[in-house]
């Protein structure tokens, strides 16, 4: 129903800044909520941040909180993420996922994109 499509990925050193973007296709998306998640190599899956379409409220985890931000442009059916302050800690692949209903914090979601890298050297 909803398909999802990130970009912004890379190759940054650390202290550097990327925005990440997701963008929706498929369905309206006034009820759904955006969630960032990634995944380093040979760790879980952590859910950082989200974002209800409608209300344009946000979520950020702690481990990312002060220094990634997520907002959406309704024009542009488009979820950012601003990573700033980098770190080598922050390498892993940044997927984007959709759900239908507006608690954010619910890490389950249920529509997902196929992800982009992000690197961070030292």
């Amino acid at each position: 129903q909803v398909q999802l499509i990130e970009s912004g990925g890379g190759l940054v050193q650390a202290g550097g800044s990327l925005r990440l973007s997701c963008t929706a296709s498929g369905q309206t998306l006034s009820n759904y909520s955006i969630g960032w998640f990634r995944q380093a190599p040979g760790k879980e899956r952590e859910f950082i941040a989200a974002v209800s379409w409608r209300r344009d409220s946000t979520y950020h985890a702690d481990s990312v909180k002060g220094r990634f931000t997520v907002s959406r442009d309704n024009a542009k059916n488009t979820v950012y993420l601003q990573m700033n302050s980098l770190k080598p800690e922050d390498t892993a692949v940044y997927h984007c996922a959709a759900k239908t209903g507006l608690f954010i914090g619910d890490p389950r979601y249920d529509y997902w994109g196929q992800g982009t890298q992000v690197t961070v050297s030292s």
